[in-house]
């Protein structure tokens, strides 16, 4: 194990944390931005005991809706797009079957009412663009769109991953738009929705994760795409484009991007959204009390796009105690958020996604979390 400045504090919590089931796992933590800890611990493989080191890749799954959230709002921030439109606008072929008026934020808040996977879906399927977009143009709405939670736990990508192409005058893939228009400005090389070859003995292979608590009588996540490592082990999978839960990056590369977030929009002088748009993001989304029909946990979540911080029994206390949070978890818990009141942003990604099961005598990331903080408290009395 390394770490930016080797602080002892990280090295002992990143030990524990492989005490208590992780198997590979790195974090890395922005305050103020400045990059504070970049650090990992563990073996990427069990069989052959390789080090994770600081180029290894880990899949992220359901963070990936943070970057794709990111995304949708650039667009919003140049005009090119209206959260408050049906998408629709931009998407003619949506318009059938009930989801004429779905408009975007509908789509962003898991308020859509199709959380459903294309019938038939594979791997193979899955990594096709235009199949996938097209079947999702012919679907008819589960629930009431716009009434009900429902959180679109795999499907919800192609949706807004879509709208983001069809409103870049370029009509670039997804995957391009977000490495030139926020990686490449953010200095980001290594966060991927989908990997090349030449990167792929950078990924750690996933363990476990292959049973998901969720309601699934339409086809949400079919078996064949489930995320877990059964299925995302697969090298179709990994390289294909799914701005849902397909990015697989380092520590740092994801917490980059939580970094502009904490810090209003701007990043070592790049500016990509106001604070005002990044201040926003913290508003529930319509309904935020009532259960979530897809997902058996509480779920707060924001209108745009992001799970927040700050409600008791329904946000995760590991990110923190107050409402100015946002972060998106990840199937097999990866996680990442940003502070946007103690401008703060953690990325911590791992390879055994059963670990954080394990909650006695404690979670996984639970030292973790408390040295970063011990690290970023100790940084703010220097600076006073």
């Amino acid at each position: 194990m390394t770490a930016l400045h080797d602080d002892p504090r990280m090295r002992k919590a990143l030990s524990r944390a492989v005490e208590l089931g992780e198997t590979g796992v790195a974090v890395a933590a922005f305050h103020r931005g400045e990059l504070v800890v970049d650090a990992f611990a563990g073996v990427t493989d069990t069989a052959t005991g390789e080090q994770v080191d600081g180029r290894t890749l880990f899949p992220v799954f359901s963070v990936t809706k943070g970057i794709t959230a990111t995304a949708v709002h650039l667009q919003a921030e140049r005009g090119l797009l209206d959260l408050g439109a049906p998408i629709a606008t931009y998407w003619p072929e949506f318009a059938v079957s009930g989801k004429e008026d779905i408009t975007v934020e509908h789509a962003l808040c898991h308020r859509a009412g199709i959380p459903q996977m294309p019938e038939g879906v594979t791997p193979q399927r899955l990594a096709d663009w235009e199949w996938m977009t097209a079947r999702i143009a012919e679907f008819t709405p589960i629930f009431e769109p716009g009434r009900a939670n429902a959180y679109h736990v795999l499907v919800w990508g192609w949706i807004l991953g879509e709208v983001v192409r069809r409103t870049d005058p370029a009509r670039r893939p997804f995957d391009v738009y977000v490495r030139e228009e926020i990686s490449a400005p953010l200095g980001i090389t290594d966060l991927h929705l989908g990997v090349g070859d030449a990167d792929l003995p950078r990924v750690a292979p996933l363990y476990g994760g292959n049973e998901f608590s969720i309601v699934d009588e339409h086809n949400i996540s079919p078996s064949a795409v489930f995320p877990g490592s059964d299925a995302h082990n697969d090298q179709t999978m990994l390289q294909a484009v799914d701005p849902g839960a397909g990015a697989v990056a380092t520590a740092p590369a994801i917490a980059r991007v939580f970094a502009l977030l904490a810090e209003g929009g701007e990043l070592d002088g790049v500016r990509l959204l106001s604070p005002e748009r990044v201040a926003s993001f913290t508003r529930p989304r319509p309904g935020a009390h009532e259960p979530d029909r897809v997902l058996t946990i509480p779920v707060w979540f924001g209108a745009a796009g992001f799970w927040l911080g700050g409600e008791p029994n329904a946000s995760d206390p590991l990110v923190g105690d107050h409402p100015e949070i946002i972060y998106s978890p990840g199937a097999g818990g990866s996680v990442a958020w940003a502070d946007l009141r103690d401008h703060l942003a953690v990325a911590i990604c791992h390879n055994n996604m059963d670990s954080p099961t394990v909650q006695e005598p404690e979670r996984t990331f639970a030292p973790i979390v408390r040295a970063v903080r011990e690290i970023v408290a100790e940084r703010e009395e220097a600076g006073r």
